[in-house]
């Protein structure tokens, strides 16, 4: 249509051949549609443009500046879709809406809005340029970041109808969903939730409905605080809303389903957030999981290695070929671990290539594959065909089976540098699970280089740290030596503003590096338990997660009681 529109104002004479040329010339520099790149050149007026397409297309043209739209018809149609077609809606009459557009024959944004509203769609034609100054002048009331807003002022602006909307799952039809979703309390609300958990530093945020309340919580640095508590019958709003935003369906509550939200901060700053939706007997969980590329820590020094352990670490993922696995429980960091070894690997003389279920971040010069099981892309299909893309570093995200763990083996003994990590407890007993999947002790010692463990412990907040006095034998019992009693001091954080009371503010790794030294090769072979595993590396000074907690606890970064919570017993 912009061809054609300028082949017909060159017609009726209101603009020049040349004129058309240079804001075609514009409109490819700059991008926006050809009428309003030739009325920000001064070719024609906005009146005259206008009354033009008025008159063209047969469709009453409509002043914005004059006009004043009411809030509750701004409110049917998202802020996302007015942007993307460049419409809003001016009024609503019985079942039509009418909308106003600067391109009335685009059918695609027509039927969109049709379906999404569940109105049949009237247009009346405006500018480019008035439309965009409406959709600020609209959309500019609510705040659709979320910023300064409070809940308690967020929930006064829900009236009881609309904190009636949602009802009986089973009842309600997705229009009603949909509509409901874009009311304004709810979008602030929902907003308020995830800017929110980026101010108090939370890393999930799990909205969970029950029988008879619904809460959110936020989990900050790896414990789960409640933070608010909706009324229940606002839960279809919320995760329709949710589920809109990661363009997820709607219709769909009987199966889980997973999608991403990226949200946009300002100076440049952008937040992810990862979406797992999950059916429960009350209505939907979901959980977000925040992903600030921004906040991630790709240098080594810095994620609590002590040297030695660090030191052992970058040797052996600098060897031309050989495994490091990374272990410990979900949210222990072994991610950010892996993402940071690759980091340190990453030149423009290797090839490095990953397959991650989910990626959570997008590393510049790394070849990232996202794990797809429902069309049959696994860990082991995606190492195969890695295989014949002439690697130097492969990632493969977590070994969960036997022909993944079979195919990283072969990786490792044929050139190739292969970094993964295990579900396990401690770095000895991760040899235990490679043997249990089928690999044979022999290719166990001959393929891994390292095994890391770790754990992430609360740091004390820095703000209301206080010294302490702790009895003797609470420090015996989390195993501080005799000798070392009372040569150093004991501290707690007494709660303040900056950690939300809780003493904490931030976290620290745990980190115990198990090297595969010809003794402890020899261990394996001979078919030793982990615990005879675990006890030959010590001898030969390993340091264990216990030893590595009881170290930041000495050094007066964490807790006794994040000592206990972290780390085993020895």
């Amino acid at each position: 249509m912009p061809g054609r529109l300028g082949e017909l104002l060159v017609r009726e004479n209101l603009i020049s051949l040349q004129q058309l040329q240079k804001a075609q010339e514009e409109q490819r520099k700059s991008g926006g549609r050809l009428g309003f790149n030739l009325t920000k050149l001064g070719y024609i007026e906005e009146s005259e443009l206008t009354a033009f397409l008025s008159k063209q297309y047969g469709v009453p043209s409509i002043n914005l500046s004059e006009f004043e739209i009411d809030t509750d018809v701004i409110r049917l149609v998202p802020k996302e879709v007015s942007e993307k077609h460049q419409v809003i809606p001016v009024n609503r009459a019985g079942a039509s809406l009418i909308v106003a557009m600067a391109d009335p024959s685009n059918i695609f944004a027509i039927d969109d809005l049709k379906f999404l509203t569940g109105y049949n769609i009237e247009v009346v034609v405006a500018s480019d340029g008035a439309i965009r100054e409406a959709i600020d002048k609209y959309y500019g009331r609510h705040d659709t970041r979320g910023a300064e807003l409070n809940y308690d002022e967020v929930m006064a602006e829900f009236d009881e109808d609309e904190i009636e909307v949602g009802g009986d799952d089973d009842s309600v039809n997705v229009v009603d969903l949909e509509r409901s979703a874009e009311d304004a309390p709810v979008v602030k609300l929902v907003n308020l939730i995830l800017i929110d958990a980026i101010k108090k530093g939370a890393s999930d945020i799990h909205i969970e409905p029950y029988e008879k309340d619904f809460r959110v919580r936020y989990r900050i640095d790896g414990v789960l605080y409640e933070m608010m508590k909706p009324p229940l019958k606002l839960k279809a709003a919320i995760t329709s809303r949710l589920k809109i935003m990661s363009q997820l369906d709607i219709a769909e509550r009987r199966l889980p389903q997973d999608g991403r939200i990226k949200l946009k901060l300002g100076k440049g700053r952008e937040m992810d957030y990862r979406v797992s939706c999950l059916p429960t007997l009350f209505g939907e969980k979901i959980v977000l999981r925040l992903l600030d590329k921004g906040n991630l820590q790709l240098d080594m020094t810095k994620l609590g290695f002590e040297a030695k352990p660090l030191s052992l670490f970058k040797n052996a993922i600098k060897r031309p070929y050989g495994m490091c696995l990374v272990t410990g429980p979900t949210g222990s960091g072994k991610t950010t671990t892996l993402y940071s070894a690759l980091s340190e690997l990453n030149k423009s003389t290797v090839n490095i290539s990953t397959a991650e279920d989910p990626v959570e971040y997008n590393l510049h010069g790394i070849n990232q594959v996202q794990m797809h099981d429902d069309i049959g892309l696994n860990f082991a299909s995606a190492l195969r065909s890695f295989l014949r893309q002439d690697p130097d570093i492969i990632m493969v995200g977590e070994i969960r089976d036997f022909e993944t763990a079979e195919i990283s083996v072969k990786a490792a003994l044929t050139g190739h540098m292969v970094l993964s990590t295990l579900h396990t407890n401690d770095a000895p007993s991760t040899v235990s699970r490679l043997l249990n999947m089928g690999i044979e002790p022999f290719l166990v010692t001959a393929s891994v280089n390292l095994i890391l463990a770790q754990r992430l412990a609360r740091r004390i907040c820095a703000d209301c740290k206080t010294p302490i006095d702790v009895p003797e034998s609470a420090l015996l019992d989390i195993q501080i030596k005799p000798n070392e009693v009372g040569s150093f001091q004991v501290y707690k954080g007494q709660g303040c503003a900056t950690c939300s009371e809780t003493g904490y503010k931030g976290r620290v790794a745990l980190y115990e590096v198990m090297d595969f030294s010809e003794e402890l090769r020899e261990f394996v072979i001979n078919g030793a338990s982990a615990a005879e595993i675990k006890a030959e590396a010590i001898r030969l000074g390993m340091q264990t997660l216990r030893m590595a907690a009881l170290n930041k606890f000495k050094e007066g970064v964490t807790t006794i009681e994040e000592v206990t919570r972290t780390s085993a017993s020895d």
